[in-house]
């Protein structure tokens, strides 16, 4: 097995490193903080506890009405009609957060998703559920199969609007899923969760978001509150080429839920960095190949790799690749011959596999004759 040491100076697809615990504690109950790029937990406590998520949950409503827009199903300007059931359960008699809707009116689809996103309106939730699924539970069910498929293995819906229901839960680390998801597919649609104010019904609200008042790179996305959940914010900021997501619930207070999250978004800025690697198809090193026309094969990497650590781990980061060698020949293009390996303090070490990067053929009778001599005579393995 050959080893050969990479000095990487400047070191792109995310790797989730696994990495140490997180010196930093916070008061909320459940809490996760990811890099989006490479999807690396940074931070996390009792990530994966099904808990409710209150509002937060309309992110999912709002994912599904964006996969519509996105796939042409639906277009911003497409009207909804509002039915008694959205105006008595999510209007202004039900005392929850409202977009004001009167009953029987239409309404646009893009008013209908700023009431959801800056207004929080459950009755905005309602009529698009009611309107794209037929009645809210199907909707509830349709949401359930796409969280699923999405890989948010903690998620059971049985509303649109995250009104307290026993069976309605998620976990802080499918919210950050969600919020990653929406992000990445739907670039034309997530600035609607930056905006900070609405008037609708000559009704103007604020986003209850309070980072995105703030100048540290908030732009989005959902707050939450109910007795049973406490004080919850779904958030995320981008800085240079990072973004940061991060879910907290079970807060006691608004005033806390802002503090916890601008000081933990802080920290993780403060204490990672990502680092560009390798990019796909890139040649890493070369193999020495026994009895073949060529001397050498290319060691290709398949893909990009862009690693999350923490900045004190970089100095101790090592990159080496290993192969048995040299390699015999015949030699295939895309053959797997080498591993490369990354390993850092407190880090978990990771290995990506090397491809040959060309063919070579083994060399005729005379050639394989001719090098077996060299090799006998001066020990050359070429």
């Amino acid at each position: 097995m050959f080893s050969r040491l990479l000095t990487v100076v400047t070191l792109l697809t995310g790797l989730a490193l696994a990495l140490p615990a997180a010196a930093i504690e916070t008061i909320a109950r459940e809490a996760v903080l990811i890099e989006a790029a490479t999807g690396a937990v940074l931070f996390d406590k009792n990530a994966d506890t099904p808990m409710p998520p209150a509002s937060m949950s309309k992110m999912m409503t709002i994912y599904m009405v964006f996969e519509r827009l996105r796939d042409g199903r639906l277009s911003l300007d497409d009207k909804l009609s509002v039915s008694e059931n959205a105006w008595r359960r999510g209007g202004v008699k039900s005392g929850s957060s409202t977009m004001f809707l009167e009953p029987r009116s239409r309404v646009r689809v893009e008013d209908l998703l700023r009431g959801i996103i800056v207004q929080s309106g459950n009755d905005a939730c309602i009529v698009m559920a009611e309107n794209l699924s037929g009645s809210e539970l199907t909707f509830a069910e349709e949401m359930t199969q796409k969280a699923r498929a999405l890989g948010m293995t903690g998620s059971t819906f049985k509303n649109s609007t995250g009104w307290p229901h026993p069976e309605h839960r998620m976990t802080s680390r499918d919210l950050a899923i969600l919020a990653q998801r929406t992000i990445a597919d739907f670039p034309d649609y997530y600035r609607y969760y930056s905006e900070k104010t609405f008037t609708y019904n000559g009704i103007r609200q604020n986003n209850r978001n309070r980072l995105l008042y703030k100048d540290m790179g908030a732009d989005g996305l959902k707050t939450g509150h109910t007795s049973e959940a406490g004080y919850g914010l779904t958030s995320s900021a981008a800085r240079g080429n990072r973004r940061l997501i991060l879910v907290v619930n079970g807060l006691p207070s608004n005033k806390d839920r802002f503090r916890e999250s601008e000081r933990l978004l802080e920290w993780g800025f403060r204490e990672f960095n990502n680092y560009a690697l390798f990019k796909a198809g890139e040649q890493v090193e070369t193999a020495a190949v026994w009895l073949g026309n060529s001397p050498t094969v290319p060691l290709l990497i398949g893909r990009d790799v862009l690693i999350t650590l923490p900045k004190k781990s970089r100095l101790g980061m090592k990159v080496t690749i290993n192969y048995q060698g040299p390699v015999p020949a015949p030699v295939a293009m895309g053959d797997p011959l080498a591993m490369l390996r990354i390993e850092a303090p407190d880090v978990e070490t990771i290995e990506i596999p090397l491809t040959a990067g060309a063919d070579v053929q083994q060399l005729g009778l005379m050639g394989r004759l001719g090098a077996a001599f060299n090799h006998i005579v001066f020990g050359d393995a070429k």
